[in-house]
């Protein structure tokens, strides 16, 4: 991807439409706005690019429709808005992707499954297996029955947590003003706009203080908090108004809209980097010289058939090592199963998984995409 437009190039975005841009300023749901969302994402999957929907605007339609004409500040009463406008949301997306011919899919989360590790696992699988199948998700937090997220949380953050969840390459995020000014341009009319920036820069925060409208959690304070946590996994973001015309097409077509903050390190050679430098290795596998070579040809998952040890006590999602016959660590990867299940695995097919343990997470003891190498040939034996 071009450094200087971080859509040119991706293949996988995640887009986060916050309150104020879904409701209209908190007039109710604008089906109009989000049709035009969906036809745009509609038309950068015909280009071959995978896109997540993380959609603020619940509490803010569920107000609407209950009458209320402030945020409520007890919990009992955010949850029954998030109760009542996930309803309406829903409906809108679902409506608008069908009548283009794409099909869609509501996933509600909270930030508590994606650090559990297994929940982790289950989002990312689930997530992936919806891509695979060119369903477009539209993921938000699930307000209705966590207290700290209505509380604390925002869906800015959700957004980077989902990039860094489905490895995507840009974090898109699409609010009520052009970008990240030096200065409020509400209260400031020589505010310049940063078009440029990186990721993780403090100053950046200090530019970006201040809250954001009275409908959602987020200022755009936590929009660069936002990317720089992205930038965690070498994904850019880009902060851009989200009624400009045209506005994914146009940056997914390199032209540079709002504010463009660049990871520092590139997306593949971040999770090299944490998978190599994870310290805290649960347990590791010993494999066959077949797997070994699979392995190192690239591309290739973790089969159970592969394995002829299983050492350490890890669970499904921990970082485990992979090594050859002579003991030299070849990968490091994230365990689909745990250890006493594995040891059940190692030697069988995976047909033969349900049989074994009762159960099918996946085919793979680790798959290809949560595994990276350590070694690029095979020892001399």
């Amino acid at each position: 991807m071009s450094p200087s437009f971080p859509l040119l190039g991706a293949r996988r975005i995640v887009v986060k439409i916050g309150s104020s841009l879904v409701t209209d300023e908190g007039r109710g749901v604008d089906a109009v706005a989000i049709a035009d969302w969906c036809r745009q994402l509609s038309a950068l999957a015909e280009d071959g690019i995978e896109a997540l929907i993380v959609s603020s605007g619940a509490i803010a339609e569920g107000m609407k429709r209950l009458g209320w004409r402030t945020r409520p500040k007890e919990v009992h009463a955010l949850q029954a808005a998030a109760a009542v406008g996930q309803m309406g949301l829903a409906q809108i997306y679902e409506t608008s992707l069908r009548a283009l011919g794409r099909a869609s899919a509501q996933v509600l989360l909270t930030h508590a499954d994606l650090s559990d590790r297994e929940r982790y696992l289950n989002a990312r699988s689930t997530l992936l297996t919806l891509l695979a199948h060119r369903v477009l998700p539209v993921i938000n937090e699930n307000d209705t029955v966590v207290n700290d997220e209505i509380k604390f949380g925002d869906n800015d953050t959700l957004g980077a947590l989902v990039t860094n969840l489905i490895e995507a390459d840009c974090l898109v995020i699409l609010t009520d003003q052009r970008g990240l000014y030096n200065a409020d341009p509400r209260k400031n009319p020589t505010a310049e706009l940063i078009t440029h920036a990186q990721a993780g820069d403090p100053e950046l925060a200090r530019m970006a203080g201040g809250a954001g409208s009275s409908l959602g959690r987020g200022g755009m304070l936590t929009k660069v908090l936002a990317a720089e946590r992205a930038a965690g996994s070498g994904a850019s973001t880009v902060i851009a108004y989200g009624r400009e015309p045209n506005v994914l097409v146009r940056l997914a077509r390199g032209e540079a809209i709002g504010s463009a903050l660049h990871a520092a390190v590139p997306k593949l050679a971040a999770r090299k980097r944490w998978m190599a430098d994870h310290l805290q290795l649960k347990g590791r596998v010993v494999v066959d010289a077949g797997a070994a070579r699979a392995l190192l040809g690239g591309g290739c998952s973790l089969l159970p058939v592969g394995v002829r040890e299983v050492a350490g006590d890890f669970h499904r999602g921990d970082v485990i090592a992979i090594l050859d016959t002579a003991g030299i660590e070849l990968a490091r990867g994230l365990a689909n199963y745990a250890a006493a299940e594995a040891r059940l695995l190692m030697g069988r097919a995976s047909q033969d998984i349900e049989g074994l343990i009762g159960y099918v997470a996946e085919p793979e003891l680790i798959h290809r995409d949560n595994l990276v190498l350590l070694q690029t040939e095979m020892a001399a034996p």
